[in-house]
């Protein structure tokens, strides 16, 4: 792929109707959700806190129509493997394949008194898969659109996120939070969204009409990722536990003030106070973000995302060098408002504010720049904020 590539999506609904009639013979509903890129407020999302995503121009398509038994069928243009489940006997846990992301939304729309009903269904998407730009939440997300129109079933989008959600959570088994599956339901384009990962309570929060939001892949995604995501989060999980001793209004590290922290900071492990500061600081973060961007400060907005990613990387923990040297490399060319590591960390992306007579230049310059450091081609995706799920027929 071009280094320069622009992100917006090509694929047509059309040519997914006419891929489905050949496979199945009949004409489909299609449903797509987009994947997203995190501004700023980095594993903020399970410890109840702050966090402002954009839905970007990558999507994943679900077409989808009923069949005249209780079967369920599930193919992918992506992946292999053609799956066929009795809607009677779903599995209760993960099979490890792809399908565990549409099965998990179809097992856990049951569990809710959602009835389905038999169903071809055909996945197409281009969302980067292990990107840290949310492939995951974008399958689920149209799935279950997917199949609760099938069904004549309404539901209001917050509570599709909630589901998709828990389906991650209980039935794939990643301990993903909510930012993922709320913005791919709800985001606007044009805007950043503010999210309260408690409240659920959000803003939108307009981006510059001049500003580009250039993700640049990595290509690289270290084995130690999904483990370390869980580690990180028990850590936090402990270090709440510990410091509602002195506070017992503390549920999560949203609670937590940054003067509270250091005055305990002899009686947390050292790894656990790392944690902890990051969290505590990057909530800070996220709503001084919101402020810069709201008055359009850029300068400023940039310095938060600075300051996030050596708090990922210093105290969190979850970067590499990999991440580390695109950050840098951003360093000094022109239109570059600031960057950071976005995603779960460990490899994936980073997500830059560049001035949009820039960007072209910005995306030719860091590929070149990253690729004389690492030996690696990276891919860059010139993006701007996108709307979330919707219909497209």
């Amino acid at each position: 792929m071009d280094p320069a590539s622009v992100a917006p999506s090509q694929m047509k609904a059309s040519e997914l109707a006419g891929d489905f009639e050949k496979i199945f013979g009949s004409q489909p509903r299609i449903f797509r959700a987009p994947g997203r890129v995190n501004l700023i407020g980095e594993h903020t999302d399970y410890n109840d806190g702050y966090v402002m995503p954009a839905a970007i121009g990558f999507f994943t398509q679900v077409a989808i129509a009923p069949r005249s038994d209780r079967k369920l069928v599930v193919r992918s243009e992506e992946f292999d493997g053609d799956f066929e489940f009795d809607l009677d006997h779903l599995p209760t846990s993960r099979v490890g394949a792809w399908c565990d992301y549409v099965l998990g939304v179809t097992s856990l729309l049951q569990q809710d008194g959602h009835p389905l009903r038999g169903a071809n269904v055909l996945v197409r998407g281009d969302v980067p898969i292990g990107a840290g730009l949310s492939s995951s939440a974008a399958v689920e997300v149209a799935s279950a659109l997917a199949f609760l129109d099938l069904n004549g079933d309404r539901l209001a989008l917050a509570e599709v996120a909630k589901l998709c959600q828990r389906a991650e959570n209980t039935f794939v088994g990643a301990r993903v939070g909510i930012m993922d599956q709320f913005v791919s339901c709800m985001g606007k384009a044009g805007h950043a969204f503010f999210l309260d990962c408690r409240s659920l309570a959000f803003k939108l929060v307009p981006l510059p009409p001049d500003i580009r939001l250039v993700v640049c892949n990595t290509m690289v995604k270290h084995a130690l990722a999904s483990g370390s995501y869980n580690t990180r989060r028990a850590e936090c999980e402990e270090g709440a536990r510990i410091l509602a001793r002195w506070d017992p209004k503390i549920r999560a590290l949203r609670d937590v003030t940054g003067e509270l922290l250091e005055r305990h900071e002899n009686d947390l492990p050292v790894n656990v106070y790392k944690r902890c500061s990051h969290i505590v600081r990057e909530n800070q973060r996220v709503l001084d973000a919101v402020a810069s961007l709201t008055e359009g400060n850029l300068t400023r907005v940039g310095e938060l995302m600075r300051d996030s990613h050596r708090s990922l990387r210093d105290l969190y923990e979850v970067s590499c060098r990999e991440l580390d040297v695109m950050v840098e490399a951003a360093e000094g060319l022109p239109g570059y408002c600031g960057g950071r590591m976005t995603g779960g960390g460990f490899g994936g992306c980073t997500v830059n504010l560049v001035h949009s007579a820039n960007a072209d230049h910005f995306a030719e310059r860091i590929a070149r720049r990253y690729q004389d450091a690492i030996g690696i081609q990276p891919n860059v995706y010139i993006c701007s904020a996108e709307d979330g799920a919707q219909a497209l027929n």
